[in-house]
């Protein structure tokens, strides 16, 4: 059996039973350039997590539970599947109130962002997820619409695992229940995986069941000529997620579990289902590589929001689109070239709602359309055996239209376009064969999705919203010291113009651009192996994210926080593996305070969480294996909050608003995996 491995900067989580011996670093490559390097050669702070088992003792409830571990990565929201778990990197994602903005997203070399710069997580099969490439800073100059970075995740395949069946069981606290299966086989020239699952939710407040249903295949053809074609295939299905809202700081200290008002009687949440089919083309060629993609997803989407008025709404949406890129070498450049098109058709409705739940007729019926074409460069240039230098760039056009169809209040037909350039160059010193020093410095855009660029006057687009711009400078090292304590050190700095931050009008968010911010930090990830059997791993962020220009309602809030967003943010975690076949984790996650609103009137209290795993791995005849486990969450049962709804009810007074999602108190999970 084969175990979780962090391979970078922040942990590295050896195979467990085989000793704990840490991969060397210079072994390890990246792809997140567009291409395939050394990370000692990788002038950025990019950290891999290799994760084959890392559901290993773990509930797989939300891609956190493998990523916390990476510094300069912020989650929030696990608890509430209506609303999805919201990422920032270095603060860019934050003012989501849904889904993933700030990042650039791809599953097994496809796309998951949409052009508009919308991301969802709720279809990637946590239970087969392999290995994570975050790229954090800016990723415009590779791949186009993103300011906070990039995350490559992969997924388990059938040459990586022996052929047989892996099942799953695991039920725990607020009648948690998941059942999964996945079967790997291979021949000569085919491998295939193909993964079920079933989840089942209450959470612990009211108004937060979970239905869920996933198939994810992998199908991977060798081809005559050296070449390779992947099939892939998933198919969601979300009968019900329930929204139980934001409360208000009174209300949480009345009753933590209780849901908002009209999440009740609304009977908030949302509805999806969603069907993806993808290939992926490799081909090896004498001095280089060419990769291409094709991609369909239809996904039809229904909600409730939490609260009356124009709140009840759905979309069906058609996203598609492809890629072509070379790698290859000219003398001593190393090289990479592209070009990618995709598109998004969202044909969407909305309705109004009365207080009782009561739907009282239409209030917009509109065709959004969003193309996305762009075309990259990056090359690297070794200019003796201990440096070389980087430099790459972008070109992006971004064309978004609106057809109005509800005519009844104006025709609010609209379309916007933008082109932008991205540029990035880094440089990379090789001081020794086992450490690195590197410092970038590059440019990123970030346009307004749909969603953002509603305007609040009345349909269409907001003729008032740009597209916020980011020049991001990090310096930083890594290595490794004596073979038993890798490190990760990374200084970062980003100014950005026109950042894009929500309000709230009539129950409703709408968004604006907030004049000029910066964002000052430093991320650190070390972790130790004193013998073969321990593991100490620590990572520690530190984000000074501060307003430099903006006004609102006539005030200044220079130099005030960005809302939502920790000043620190530190984790730690022990590993114990036993000869016997038992192993041991006990980790512990601490967050600062963070403000709920751009004023900085409402100040959030920092936690403090303790989890702990603990398991034992069975060997049974025939060569198959049985692993059972139990893990805790939040040990302590402390009180926190796992989400704030950032500038949420900004329209209502300080005491009156829905800010706060509190967390849920101790639970409690046991497993059993079977691999036969």
């Amino acid at each position: 059996m084969r175990y979780p491995v962090l391979l970078s900067p922040v942990l590295l989580l050896p195979c467990l039973g085989q000793g704990a011996q840490p991969i060397p670093l210079e072994t390890v490559t990246v792809t997140a350039p567009r291409q395939s390097q050394a990370l000692l050669d990788t002038p950025a702070a990019v950290t891999v997590v290799d994760s084959q088992a890392h559901g290993e003792g773990r509930p797989n409830l939300q891609l956190d539970e493998t990523l916390n571990r990476v510094p300069g990565l912020f989650f929030q929201n696990r608890y509430n599947f209506a609303q999805n778990l919201r990422i920032s990197s270095r603060g860019f994602g934050a003012r989501a109130p849904f889904g993933v903005r700030g990042l650039h997203l791809r599953v097994d070399g496809l796309p998951y962002t949409l052009p508009d710069g919308q991301s969802q997580v709720d279809a990637i099969d946590l239970d087969r997820l392999r290995q994570v490439e975050v790229l954090r800073g800016p990723a415009s100059s590779l791949y186009g619409n993103a300011a906070g970075g990039v995350l490559l995740l992969n997924s388990d395949d059938g040459g990586s695992q022996p052929p047989g069946a892996h099942l799953r069981v695991a039920s725990g606290s607020d009648d948690y229940r998941k059942l999964g299966a996945t079967l790997y086989q291979r021949d000569e020239n085919n491998d295939y995986a193909l993964g079920v699952s079933a989840l089942s939710f209450d959470g612990q407040r009211q108004q937060s069941r979970v239905e869920k249903y996933q198939l994810n295949g992998k199908w991977r053809h060798a081809l005559a000529n050296g070449g390779r074609i992947t099939t892939l295939l998933e198919v969601l299905d979300i009968p019900t997620a329930e929204d139980p809202g934001g409360l208000t700081r009174a209300q949480a200290h009345q009753d933590r579990d209780q849901a908002s008002r009209f999440s009740n009687l609304l009977d908030a949440g949302q509805v999806v289902r969603q069907q993806r089919l993808g290939w992926v083309w490799d081909q090896p060629t004498e001095h280089g590589a060419w990769q291409g993609y094709l991609h369909y997803t239809h996904r039809d989407f229904e909600q409730q929001l939490p609260f009356p008025g124009s709140s009840e709404l759905g979309y069906e949406r058609q996203f598609y689109g492809t890629g072509l890129r070379h790698a290859g070498q000219a003398g001593k450049l190393n090289y990479v070239v592209g070009a990618e098109v995709n598109r998004q058709e969202d044909d969407r409705d909305r309705y109004q709602v009365s207080a009782s739940g009561a739907r009282q007729g239409r209030t917009a019926d509109e065709q959004q359309n969003a193309t996305a074409a762009g075309l990259f460069a990056q090359a690297t240039l070794p200019l003796n055996e201990y440096w070389s230098w980087t430099l790459g760039g972008r070109l992006d056009r971004l064309q978004l239209s609106i057809d109005d169809r509800f005519l009844a209040d104006g025709d609010d037909d609209g379309h916007r376009r933008f082109t932008e350039r991205s540029y990035s160059t880094g440089l990379n010193w090789r001081l020794h064969p086992r450490h690195q020093l590197f410092a970038n410095i590059g440019s990123a855009f970030e346009s307004p999705t749909f969603t953002e660029f509603a305007n609040p006057d009345g349909g269409g687009f907001n003729p008032d919203l740009e597209p916020q711009k980011a020049v991001n400078g990090e310096i930083g090292a890594r290595g490794d010291l004596s073979g038993t304590v890798q490190y990760e050190l990374t200084l970062f700095t980003v100014r950005t113009r026109d950042e894009i931050v929500p309000f709230e009008q009539d129950g409703r968010t709408f968004y604006e651009n907030a004049g000029r911010t910066r964002r000052d930090g430093v991320e650190l990830g070390l972790s130790w192996y004193p013998d073969d059997w321990n593991r100490i791993s620590a990572a520690w962020t530190y984000g000074n994210y501060r307003f430099r220009r903006f006004q609102e309602n006539g005030e200044s809030l220079r130099d005030h926080r960005l809302p939502g967003l920790p000043e620190h943010q530190l984790y730690l975690e022990w590993q114990r593996d036993y000869r016997g076949g038992t192993f041991t984790s006990l980790e512990t996650l601490m967050i600062s305070s963070v403000y709920a609103e751009n004023g900085n009137d409402t100040r959030v209290g920092g936690y403090a969480l303790v989890n702990g795993r603990i398991g034992h791995r069975w060997r049974l005849a025939g060569g198959h294996q049985l692993t059972t486990y139990l893990a805790a969450h939040n040990l302590l049962d402390r009180d926190y909050y796992a989400n704030i709804r950032i500038n949420a009810n900004s329209d209502r007074p300080l005491a009156s608003r829905g800010y706060f999602e509190p967390g849920p108190g101790r639970t409690w999970v046991a497993g059993m995996e079977i691999r036969l």
